[in-house]
């Protein structure tokens, strides 16, 4: 590699790292991200592409290239290497620009869920995912003049979008189950059709490539469109009737969540705004300043916390040169008798009242104690009882008490069972 070339390399591996970090803080999808690039100077400043010379905006392509350039493997050694050398305690951490080593002593794990990018999966809105993205590859053919005997695509899914809201008005129907069955047969019989016409354009689109401008990596791009959504289709349309016509259920390992994300899982965590999630589970380690140490995304099903907990040390240990904490923070999930670990020295059980005690002196605004708020919360309860219940003793003897809040007993009230006074107009 020339001088040139690596310069070259270095720029696009920091332009590459910046894009990511500024999409990642913004929560911006790809196309989004590239217009506010294009528009705005500050982010070109960052992203180190304002230049003399004209200035070139990343694509959506290439900003999703730009994250995915560098295999896990390397990212895990560079990982390794510089928490290694902030960890040391020779002058390493001085070339890093730090001030003392960072702590490795302490590690902080937990799990997650990583969403997928995908609707609350429904078994009959697969079939209008499929059909949807079906006939938009075949309009996209058809375009570049390839076109086989068929109806209109955008026919197909105005068809599949009236069969979706009959469907899901048929639930509110006496014989809503009835219903519903026979919406499904209807949908099957069009996603018939559209399978049908789909393999058409498909095989035109392979024999007769060169008859239209599309290039190479395009015609492969819509290929692989199709016959991704193909070959999930008879799963889509198995499971559909399993639950719908069948009334049977599906394991969770059978089912087909998506069309378009295959590894995406069904995660049980039980929580008050979450109960049920669909993604895949992410196990983070990190050390006190926020460091990340240690990952794992698990594609298929995530074990038992406690066990995901041990491959964890492990990983740190194999790569880090024997590194082991002398303490790990978890939270209940992962403190199970078959996780094997020590209760010793090496690894010791977190003392829970001085976590309890850090974390209090760690917030930015005094809280209130629970004694006072308790004490005020009886106190105002008391205040309200005190009041009220010579009222309703009152009103069941059919008298008239005061009240300081008006309503019942107020001005112009009546005894329990009176008839209210007539009104003139």
């Amino acid at each position: 590699m020339s001088e040139r070339e690596e310069r070259w390399l270095r720029k696009a591996a920091r332009q590459a790292l910046r894009c990511t970090v500024a999409r990642k803080l913004l929560d911006e999808p790809y196309r989004e991200f590239s217009c506010r690039l294009a528009e705005s100077g500050l982010l070109q400043q960052f992203c180190l592409l304002d230049t003399l010379e004209p200035i070139r905006v990343p694509s959506k392509s290439t900003l999703e290239r730009f994250e995915k350039m560098l295999p896990e493997g390397l990212v895990r050694e560079l990982v390794s290497d510089l928490l290694m050398q902030a960890g040391a305690t020779s002058k390493a951490p001085e070339a890093l620009g730090l001030r003392e080593p960072i702590d490795l002593e302490t590690f902080f794990l937990d799990t997650t869920c990583l969403k997928a990018n995908i609707h609350f999966p429904v078994d009959w809105v697969l079939l209008r995912d499929a059909t949807r993205t079906l006939m938009k590859a075949v309009t996209l053919i058809r375009r570049h003049g390839l076109r086989h005997r068929m109806a209109e695509p955008a026919r197909f899914m105005t068809a599949m979008n009236r069969l979706c809201i009959e469907m899901t008005h048929a639930r509110k129907r006496e014989d809503g189950a009835r219903r519903r069955k026979r919406v499904l047969r209807l949908m099957k019989e069009l996603v018939g059709k559209v399978r049908r016409h789909a393999q058409n354009h498909r095989r035109l689109l392979i024999e007769r490539r060169d008859e239209t401008s599309l290039s190479e990596k395009e015609a492969a791009q819509i290929l692989r469109r199709l016959e991704g959504v193909l070959e999930k289709l008879p799963g889509a349309l198995r499971q559909a009737h399993e639950r719908i016509i069948g009334e049977r259920a599906v394991a969770n390992a059978e089912k087909l969540l998506s069309l378009y994300e295959p590894r995406a899982r069904v995660i049980i965590r039980g929580k008050a705004g979450a109960s049920v999630e669909f993604g895949n589970t992410l196990l983070i380690a990190e050390q006190r300043e926020g460091l990340i140490v240690d990952w794992r995304l698990y594609r298929e099903q995530a074990p038992a916390e406690a066990a995901a907990l041990v491959e964890s040390l492990e990983r740190v240990a194999k790569r880090h040169a024997g590194l082991r904490p002398s303490s790990v923070v978890t939270d209940r999930g992962f403190d199970a008798p078959e996780s094997g670990l020590p209760r010793g020295a090496g690894h010791p059980r977190p003392d829970v009242s001085a976590l309890a005690a850090a974390a209090q002196a760690a917030r930015t605004r005094e809280a209130v104690p629970a004694g006072a708020a308790a004490t005020r919360t009886d106190r105002r309860q008391d205040r309200h009882t005190e009041e009220r219940l010579p009222r309703r003793a009152a009103a069941n003897e059919g008298l008239r008490v005061p009240s300081p809040i008006g309503g019942v007993g107020g001005p112009g009230a009546q005894p329990v069972g009176a008839r209210p006074a007539a009104t003139r107009r």
